[in-house]
């Protein structure tokens, strides 16, 4: 008898075997963890089902935190149908986690992160400078559509292109300085005084025709440069609005308030909060994309392992902190 049961002994140590090396390959797969927004203006997610489903299939391990995608109505479900873990709370999802993916940035979740964890998410060190410039565009065309007349300004004469293309007037100083004001990277240089002072002049011409006015610049690193004095808006008609797009960083319109909506000079300067969440299902979508081929420059695609590569550009670039030290070149202290 003794001699019938020893295949069978073999045989269920064998498959306890690869039970055991099943557990250890999980237990050595890179984690992701997509956390829940806490801020009460914020309505994004980090990964969508669809981003979910394309990181496991990279042989990454996904844990995302409990309702993390309700307010942008992504359910667990869809989550857990892509692949993914579902855990009750941050501390859980945090747990063991090596990348971790935010929108805004981590509030109490910083210190639940393990030594070494990778973190993801718009930090707004220059305040999402081309998220701003995007709406600008999104603005004439949706102007135009409805039958407006609409003008627009840029110091890029790229920009005038994109206006022009979209049925707008673009209204510019053109001078020497202006075929110059565009660095090799497609943003704007900070322009001269000189400079500035032609401008103003000529948006100060401008805007007293307008019924709508959208303010959109932002300087790297720097204050949002003021557009619309007070000066101007005196001049503009009663009722007119400006909607002022980097009132977070202190505003191209001068009065203007983040968050809040006030009258001045019978003008009303609207500088709502964080614009992109309003649209929160789209908004996540497109920034999960964002973040999905980011991740692409970190992790190794055949073993799902990080594999990051200090010297590439956008790596450099994007890299705010390593090993404990502030890494930027704009940020270190000088």
């Amino acid at each position: 008898m003794g001699s019938l049961h020893k295949p069978l002994d073999l045989e269920l140590r064998f498959h306890c075997y690869r039970c055991y090396v099943l557990s250890s390959y999980l237990r050595f797969l890179m984690k992701i963890a997509i956390l829940k927004e806490h801020q009460a203006f914020e309505k994004r997610v980090a990964a969508t089902p669809e981003t979910v489903r394309k990181l496991k299939a990279m042989n990454i391990d996904v844990v995302v935190e409990k309702d993390a995608g309700r307010a942008a109505s992504y359910l667990d479900a869809a989550y857990s149908e892509a692949g993914a873990t579902i855990a009750a709370d941050a501390k859980a999802a945090l747990s063991d986690a090596d990348i971790v993916l935010k929108v805004q940035r981590p509030l109490d979740e910083l210190s639940m992160m393990k030594r070494g964890a990778k973190l993801i998410a718009m930090l707004a060190p220059y305040n999402n400078k081309d998220a701003l410039a995007a709406y600008g565009l999104q603005a004439i065309a949706t102007a135009k559509r409805l039958g407006a007349v609409v003008s627009a300004t840029d110091v890029r004469m790229a920009a005038k292109e994109q206006v022009q293309s979209l049925g707008g007037t673009f209204v510019m100083v053109e001078d020497e300085e202006s075929k110059q004001a565009e660095t090799s990277g497609g943003y704007a240089k900070e322009m001269s005084d000189a400079y500035k002072a032609k401008q103003a002049t000529l948006i100060g011409d401008t805007i007293k025709k307008q019924d709508i006015v959208i303010c959109t610049a932002l300087i790297p690193g720097r204050q949002a440069p003021r557009l619309v004095s007070d000066a101007m808006l005196k001049t503009m008609k009663q009722g007119s609005v400006v909607i002022d797009l980097a009132a977070e960083q202190g505003g191209n319109c001068e009065g203007s308030q983040w968050g809040k909506t006030i009258e001045q000079h019978g003008v009303k300067i609207v500088s709502p909060a964080n614009i992109a969440s309003s649209v929160a299902v789209d908004a996540s979508a497109l920034y999960a994309k964002n973040i999905l081929q980011f991740l692409t420059l970190l992790v190794d695609s055949k073993t799902g392992q990080l594999a990051i590569n200090w010297e590439d550009e956008i790596i450099k670039a994007t890299a705010l902190t390593k090993d404990g030290a502030v890494v930027h070149p704009n940020f270190i202290a000088k």
